[in-house]
């Protein structure tokens, strides 16, 4: 049985809007040091919902655009 991971797609589109990792956090209100763990993170099991729903409002988005499912 293989396990998902979850990857987010932050730093794409923050380029594509020619946004900083800082603009980002500062647009939808998470904070900074979640955003870049977040965009550096090759893989995770788990992510906080509010902080989605948030990041995918700020890049105008659905959320399934927004997040990877990586098979492990």
């Amino acid at each position: 049985m293989s396990k998902g991971l979850v990857r987010l797609r932050i730093r794409e589109f923050a380029a594509q809007n020619g946004w900083t990792l800082k603009e980002v956090s500062d647009r939808s209100g998470v904070g900074y040091s979640t955003i870049r763990n977040y965009a550096q993170c090759q893989g995770m099991t788990t992510v906080n919902f509010a902080y989605l729903h948030r990041l995918a409002r700020t890049f105008d988005v659905m959320i399934e655009d927004l997040v990877e499912i990586i098979e492990e």
